[in-house]
């Protein structure tokens, strides 16, 4: 693996979060700067990666650290991925909540291979009402 650091609970410049999102292949709203922002400001648990002073990844989650934690976005930049960044910015949240806390994620069609690579299992048993914006 390159060099990389690891930070919990900081939250890293909001360009350099959407530097992050256009460069990782995630689909996140990165033209509307605030709502990037109201997205971790409302968030209880970031862990980041480094490269230097470069952010390369991100896992943002919410979470109750004693039952449920939703990793709501992990982002790796294109250019980082396949060296671990990804596995290791999970291992970092799961340590954070604890072996109470069930991790939970809605993937992205395109890394539904990569989950159980990582040691997701895949459920049947949700429901989602759809954001209309």
């Amino acid at each position: 693996m390159t060099e990389i650091k690891f930070e919990i609970g900081s939250v890293p410049d909001t360009a350099q979060i959407i530097e992050v999102y256009n460069g990782s292949g995630i689909n996140r709203p990165t033209a509307d700067f605030n709502r990037i922002e109201k997205m971790y400001s409302n968030s209880n648990l970031v862990v980041s990666a480094w490269k230097g002073d470069e952010l390369v990844g991100i896992a943002r989650s919410l979470t109750d650290f004693c039952y449920a934690c939703y990793l709501s976005d992990l982002a790796v930049k294109r250019e980082y991925q396949k060296e671990g960044i990804g596995k290791r910015l999970i291992e970092l949240t799961q340590q954070e909540i604890g072996e109470e806390t069930a991790l939970i994620l809605l993937s992205a069609p395109a890394a539904m291979g990569y989950y159980p690579k990582v040691g997701f299992d895949k459920v049947e048993n949700g429901f989602i009402i759809r954001r209309t914006k």
